[in-house]
């Protein structure tokens, strides 16, 4: 059953049923790609956040459902397009043996099958959701590298020294935390990367997952490196003192990789006291009331 809405923007059941099948096409015709993807999310703990994609998508879909009402699906060239490129980026990627352009061109063949059909009208409201999408792709060692080392070495120069304020006998070395005698590698104990790419995720869901105007979103996704340097010290301070305890290593490496999710939930309350601030300040922050409906 068609809803009125979708009658008078001229959708049909095969509008409806094209949208569904074609993605589920585009997947099986790309489907040990998708399975790559799956796979390096599942092993490799520092692309974890892939698993946080799909639901980060449906959220922002979710509280942006009221623009359904004004979608239409017309028809272009965007799709077609798009589904080209997929096809020849994942060529591509295969003659050349290249994994981040295979992953890219299954995840650009999924978002063009159902731009084909669902129409531009759709890509252009629910920008912010497709914005998401290369996140389900995994970075080079090299990119990794340059983000992670710099924010390795922060972290545990700001965890020598709160934990110096706690009268916590801590020595460091680089990234070498001697903390009670026992030696604390910060790549070991709570590697930055594994936390970046997932806050960022979540400062960008929270910023376009909330009506609020485009000044603060600008504001509260330009934090998130800063949001993630912050939860990853509160995370090594608490990892550092845990691991200076006579714990088993199970309960330590337990107790590190729990912090990590909840690392996530703290990040939130980092950017709703951001919100706050702003509001404080008298600063106008939404740009109406409904803020789940048009958001």
């Amino acid at each position: 059953m068609i809803p009125q809405w979708a009658k008078r923007n001229g959708w049909t059941p095969w509008h409806l049923i094209g949208a569904v099948a074609l993605p589920v096409l585009a997947v099986l015709a790309m489907f040990r790609d998708w399975a790559d993807i799956v796979y390096i999310a599942w092993r490799d703990d520092e692309q974890s956040h892939i698993f946080l994609v799909p639901v980060i998508v449906a959220w922002l879909v979710w509280v942006r459902r009221g623009r359904l009402t004004r979608c239409s699906p017309t028809s272009g060239w965007l799709g077609a397009l798009m589904v080209a490129a997929g096809f020849a980026a994942n060529w591509y990627g295969l003659v050349e043996v290249h994994d981040g352009l295979r992953h890219g061109g299954a995840v650009l063949l999924l978002a063009g099958a159902f731009i084909a059909v669902a129409g531009q009208d759709v890509l252009y409201r629910f920008f912010s959701a497709f914005v998401v999408l290369p996140y389900l792709l995994s970075l080079p060692g090299v990119v990794r590298q340059s983000i992670a080392l710099p924010l390795q070495t922060g972290t545990a120069y700001l965890t020598q020294h709160i934990l110096l304020l706690f009268d916590v006998d801590v020595i460091r070395s680089n990234n070498l935390l001697v903390v009670n005698g026992e030696a604390i590698t910060i790549a070991e104990a709570c590697n930055g990367m594994r936390m970046v790419f997932a806050l960022f995720l979540v400062s960008f869901a929270f910023a376009y997952g909330t009506a609020l105007r485009p000044y603060v979103r600008i504001v509260v996704v330009a934090l998130s490196p800063l949001t993630a340097l912050l939860c990853n010290v509160i995370r090594t301070v608490a990892t550092a003192w845990v691991y200076g305890l006579e714990l088993s290593d199970d309960a330590k490496m337990n107790f590190h990789d729990y912090t990590g999710w909840v690392m996530l939930f703290v990040a939130l309350l980092l950017l709703m006291g951001v919100v706050r601030v702003f509001r404080w300040a008298l600063l106008p922050v939404t740009p109406y009331p409904l803020a789940y409906e048009y958001g």
